[in-house]
């Protein structure tokens, strides 16, 4: 999948401008980073496509700690460098991990890459990535 066909995914199912769409994938692929070990990011991080590639890895730090951020604060956070409201945000929120699952080839978000992902996250973002899994674009 290619940086516009990414960002056309968030788009369609968040309802949001081209603008919007890209600081909200930065937005939750921040978020998505800290949160996940450093040899996980490191595996994502190698199949993001063209410029989101070098802003993921823009993320990192050496010997960071995971961040343990739940959905409440990723979409706080969404919501304030992407400028939407909260219902906006928690849209975008299932969109961005949408679009990850489908960079990751992975139809219910819980094969390969995206297992590991996924079993890295807490409770209620691993409720939103498997909602993110079964939403269906606008």
């Amino acid at each position: 999948m290619d940086e516009n066909k990414f960002l056309h995914e968030i788009e369609t199912r968040a309802g949001l401008t081209r603008d919007q769409s890209y600081r909200t994938a930065v937005a939750v692929l921040q978020e998505l980073h800290d949160r996940l070990s450093t040899k996980e990011a490191n595996d994502l991080g190698a199949q993001m496509p063209g410029e989101f590639k070098a802003i993921w890895h823009g993320f990192d730090a050496p010997g960071r700690d995971v961040r343990r951020t739940h959905r409440k604060d990723f979409v706080k956070h969404i919501g304030e460098v992407a400028e939407v409201d909260e219902l906006q945000a928690g849209r975008a929120l299932l969109a961005v991990f949408r679009a990850v699952q489908m960079l990751l080839k992975s139809p219910t978000g819980q094969e390969g890459e995206a297992w590991d992902v996924f079993s890295q996250l807490p409770k209620d973002l691993k409720r939103a990535w498997i909602a993110a899994a079964g939403r269906q674009a606008k």
